[in-house]
């Protein structure tokens, strides 16, 4: 049997199968096959028996649940545990069919002495086939499904059934002999066919025991534990979903219902006011399991009611409930601490966000700080060496929070004086004269953070041997290209003082520009 201690009859039946299976070995004589099929006609017989006192079982079970809400929990249990008894055991009848499908009469025992079928039909090869490994899942389905119904309720029928339906490899044989086999090439392979019609037999009959078991434990004892109000679990519940350091924890601990038989018959519920849909929750026992976003960062709410049912009347359970959520951590905090700079003259932009806190309920202050939209900021510098940026903000719980941080005051670095795009590189720019005639002078940030435009307004070019030419605009002017064509071959000719202004903030004052060296190549 499946469940609790085996009777003496089972024990008797059990040993007499062993026996005739070592029997096997020696000689499979035609006694022996009768034997088998004595032993499969009594297993019938008793599978008929099981069948009818499971049926009566049942519809006990199924007549108390319609009188009192109370057992619905165990009728749903037996229900379920009814079909995927009668699943399995259809799957096996089906099998034996099959095996009997080879023989004229299904009653001539000393025929069936054959193992060809089930060798070609379960393992061919040396190895499983399709149908022998469809036989093992069907067994692991079964096992599983039924332990998984138990839970925690009836430990040693799990134990039984982990037991009876295991169908992991076996080993056997003398120690430095052992031999590991498979579940279907150990119990099927090589076996005469009535031998493997009674172990089939013998499978039905664990499963008629099974559930057996499990009905006449709910109507005997575990359906009345299942409807007491004793299956509890501590609930903690907090005025708030996240707490900050420094702050107090106030959690109550309570007791909560959590078996099945405490299932809600109806959801309503509100997120932030939006309508909880019936896909975006589910039930784990007696849980209501939402499964729906957090929302952005902030306080969230959960409103409604559980509507459950007792003595046939709805009883509403309000909740009022709420969690925070908080931007997930997704990039580090680096600083470099001596590189915190801004730069006077251009528009520096800036980050600024508190964890946890929405943007909107963050205030940031400065001199030449202005906000561009949610955390992103300008910093435009005016007079001074340093500026601080002070934070304010307020948590989900309502407390403030304050911080700052300072950032040095820089200019902007020293232009480099260009031509043709080229500042020489700590030298000179060789060109032809035609070349230096018709290019345009420039000025350019090296190496600097921001993309800033250069307007040359001005300049000097000075010609070995000739007086200093001032040019307005960015090419040489006539009086220049004069002085130029009177230049020789090879000679340096120097462009100083470049006058330029940052496009777009022509007040900013640059710093002096630095020179060009032109090294005449015609």
């Amino acid at each position: 049997m499946a469940g609790g201690k085996q009777t003496p009859r089972q024990k008797m039946i059990n040993l007499m199968y062993l026996v005739f299976i070592a029997m096997l070995a020696l000689n499979m004589s035609k006694e022996v096959l009768s034997a088998f099929g004595s032993i499969n006609e009594k297993l019938d017989r008793a599978n008929t028996s099981y069948e009818s006192k499971n049926t009566l079982a049942l519809a006990e079970i199924s007549k108390k649940a319609d009188e009192n809400d109370e057992f619905k929990a165990a009728a749903a249990t037996a229900n379920a545990a009814s079909q995927l008894s009668k699943t399995y055991n259809d799957y096996i009848a089906l099998q034996k069919e099959l095996l009997l499908s080879e023989v004229d009469d299904n009653t001539d025992y000393e025929t069936m002495d054959q193992p060809t079928f089930l060798n070609e039909l379960y393992y061919k090869g040396g190895k499983l086939t399709e149908a022998g490994q469809e036989f093992i899942t069907q067994m692991d389905s079964y096992r599983e499904a039924i332990v998984a119904l138990l839970g925690d309720t009836n430990p040693t029928l799990s134990a039984q059934i982990n037991k009876d339906f295991d169908s992991s490899d076996i080993t056997s044989g003398t120690e430095g002999n052992k031999v590991t086999k498979n579940y279907i090439e150990y119990n099927y392979v090589n076996f005469p066919l009535v031998s493997s019609l009674t172990k089939m037999t013998q499978v039905q009959n664990d499963i008629k025991s099974v559930e057996n078991e499990l009905l006449s434990s709910l109507l005997s004892g575990n359906l009345k534990q299942l409807a007491k109000l004793d299956n509890y679990e501590t609930v903690m519940t907090t005025s708030k979903g996240a707490y900050y350091t420094g702050s107090t924890f106030d959690g109550m601990l309570s007791l909560g219902r959590v078996d099945a038989s405490t299932k809600p018959a109806r959801v309503e519920l509100l997120v932030d006011g939006k309508q909880v849909k019936d896909t975006q929750y589910e039930f784990d026992g007696g849980k209501v399991v939402l499964k729906v976003g957090t929302g952005g960062v902030g306080d969230h709410k959960i409103t409604g009611k559980l509507v459950y049912l007792q003595d046939g009347n709805e009883v509403e359970v309000l909740v009022d409930k709420k969690f925070t959520t908080i931007n997930k951590p997704n990039n580090a905090t680096i600083a470099a601490d001596k590189m915190n700079v801004v730069y006077r003259g251009v528009s520096n932009p800036m980050t600024i966000t508190f964890a946890g806190i929405q943007d909107n309920k963050i205030r940031a202050n400065a001199a030449g700080l202005t906000r561009v939209k949610g955390s992103s900021y300008a910093m435009n510098p005016g007079t001074g060496r340093e500026v601080t940026i002070n934070v304010s903000g307020t948590l989900p719980d309502g407390d403030p929070v304050r911080d700052s941080a300072t950032f040095r005051i820089k200019d902007i670095p020293r232009p480099t004086g260009t031509i043709r795009g080229e500042d020489g590189d700590g030298g000179c720019v060789r060109m032809q004269r035609q070349g230096l005639e018709k290019s345009s002078i420039g000025a350019a940030l090296q190496d600097f953070d921001f993309d800033l435009k250069l307007n040359v307004t001005g300049f000097s070019f000075k010609v070995s041997g000739q007086p200093t030419i001032k040019v307005n605009g960015r090419k040489l002017n006539s009086q220049a290209s004069g002085a130029l064509k009177r230049a020789k071959r090879g000679e340096t000719l120097q462009i100083f003082d470049i006058t330029a202004n940052i496009a777009g903030n022509s007040g900013y004052k640059l710093k002096k520009i630095s020179p060009i060296c032109i090294e005449l190549t015609n």
